[in-house]
């Protein structure tokens, strides 16, 4: 055996590379790398994709009920029949609420009281969301035809429920709406897509 080679083997193998010292500082940069990372991944998520609201009050009763918690989304289509979304209307309450769309822009509803049932364009709607049928009149005066650019809202409690009937709130302009519910997230055991 070669002195100078002890390892006969060792003639082709590429030299090892020195093993590098730990460096003490960078397990917490790397932490705290991610977690601005996160941090700055949830601000663009909830400026541009969504943001998180709590429904106040029963008027949404079966669907949604108070302190429950909701992810929305602001982007998405236009608003259609049967979203559930939240409204800023400064003229009605200062605080947002969270209520259903019934009808959009161009299309006209009418409510029969005695039969509790609701009518978008003549058509009777079918409501398995709502708690009861529709027999508080509140200050509609219908049939009513929404205008361009707004939306007529109920809650699904529509017998508690400050809405479109009422002349503070009336046809709401679409620019007053903030988001549109995609899912719930608290309580934990009624976590998932609301409709």
């Amino acid at each position: 055996m070669n002195a100078e080679n002890p390892d006969p083997g060792a003639a082709g193998r590429a030299p090892e590379a020195p093993e590098r010292a730990p460096q003490e500082g960078n397990g917490i940069y790397d932490i705290l790398q991610s977690v601005i990372f996160v941090f700055v991944l949830a601000m663009l998520v909830f400026t541009f994709l969504g943001r998180q609201t709590v429904v106040v009050g029963e008027s949404m009763y079966p669907t949604l009920r108070d302190g429950e918690r909701l992810v929305l989304t602001r982007l998405g289509a236009e608003p259609t029949r049967g979203d559930i979304v939240l409204i800023r209307k400064a003229e009605f309450m200062s605080d947002s609420f969270v209520k259903r769309i019934i009808a959009t822009a161009g299309q006209t509803v009418d409510i029969d009281f005695e039969k509790g049932v609701v009518y978008v364009d003549g058509e009777a709607l079918d409501e398995p969301y709502t708690a009861e049928p529709t027999y508080a009149r509140e200050h509609f005066e219908g049939p009513v035809t929404v205008p361009e650019g707004c939306v007529f809202v109920m809650g699904d409690n529509r017998n508690n429920s400050k809405d479109s009937r009422w002349n503070a709130v009336g046809c709401v302009d679409t620019r007053c709406i903030l988001g549109k519910v995609i899912c719930r997230i608290m309580p934990l055991q009624k976590f998932g897509a609301v409709s």
